[in-house]
């Protein structure tokens, strides 16, 4: 039996461990971290692996000293990084017996980096992906040992593609991992599948909206970080105003204003406007027509 050292967090880290085991994989060490209470919306690795007898290490450097000397003690076949949050240097990489490979939910050479998921709904994309890597020195790099390309609704959002990236992560590995434990596999070299692209950590800032946005741009910008992330916002000197959920609709409306109509009220943006859905404004959250005019105008929003 194939033996792996696991560093994982997410839900994709989650149904990635699930996978292994299903594989026949004996999971002997999972690195992972503490789950906060915003991310009580998915099991953690840690509670899956509490249900299976997988020894758990919360670690606040995966690159340490002693975490390398204890990996090394337990002489890995493999090691897996799916989700998690550090780079993990060539020494720790060099200890698996077959390899060190890591599950990033892109099609990589696209979209390398943070945040793959926001991003591409940012963008706008239409289909993106998850793809199983060898790891290097370098971030999301190493040769591609199997991709599942992910279609996008238009009406997805970060947290539907989320568990639609988990769920293909799971049979990306169903299916490869086998063959990585009999060595049946050739890896990819990336520049041999196009132009690469690389995205940062996205910031708070990085979901402000303004008036200047097309209404797609803000579509986008809204649905890439609805919750249960924290969600896009508008702001001005008197206050912030989060958008939770808004959709596409007809009708017009001078851009930065807003305006009621038959279906409730809409926000404009450059060329045409959004019908809001759900609102925040500090602890409150209201799906409430009448409620959304009073925080508006609060900020100084106009009606028109």
């Amino acid at each position: 039996m194939a033996t792996a050292v696991v560093c994982a967090y997410s839900l994709v880290g989650r149904k990635a461990l699930e996978a292994l085991l299903d594989c026949g994989i004996k999971v002997v060490a999972l690195y992972t971290y503490k789950q906060p209470e915003e991310d009580r919306w998915f099991e953690s690795p840690a509670d899956f692996a509490i249900g299976h007898g997988i020894p758990i290490f919360f670690e606040p450097n995966i690159n340490a000293p002693h975490v390398l000397d204890h990996i090394k003690k337990l002489e890995p076949d493999f090691l897996f990084s799916f989700y998690f949050r550090e780079m993990i240097r060539p020494e720790l990489l060099s200890v698996p017996k077959i390899g060190a490979f890591n599950l990033h939910g892109s099609m990589l050479p696209k979209y390398r980096g943070r945040a793959p998921i926001n991003w591409v709904l940012v963008r706008g994309e239409t289909n993106t992906g998850i793809s199983l890597h060898s790891m290097t020195a370098k971030p999301d790099d190493g040769d591609i040992f199997g991709q599942t390309e992910i279609p996008i609704a238009w009406d997805d959002t970060a947290l539907s593609l989320t568990k639609k990236t988990a769920e293909a992560g799971y049979e990306l590995l169903r299916e490869k991992v086998p063959l990585l434990s009999k060595s049946e596999l050739i890896g990819i070299p990336q520049k041999s599948l196009g132009l690469s692209s690389y995205f940062g950590g996205r910031k708070p800032g990085d979901s402000r909206l303004t008036s200047q946005m097309t209404a797609h741009h803000a579509f986008n910008q809204i649905r890439a970080v609805a919750d249960p992330w924290p969600n896009a916002f508008i702001e001005s000197s008197l206050g912030m105003i989060k958008i939770a959920w808004a959709l596409p609709c007809s009708g017009e409306c001078v851009a930065g204003h807003f305006k009621r109509s038959d279906d409730g009220v809409i926000f404009g943006f450059s060329d045409a406007p959004l019908r809001l859905i759900s609102l925040k404004k500090g602890t409150e959250k209201s799906d409430a027509p009448d409620v959304f005019a009073e925080w508006l105008r609060a900020i100084g929003v106009k009606e028109c």
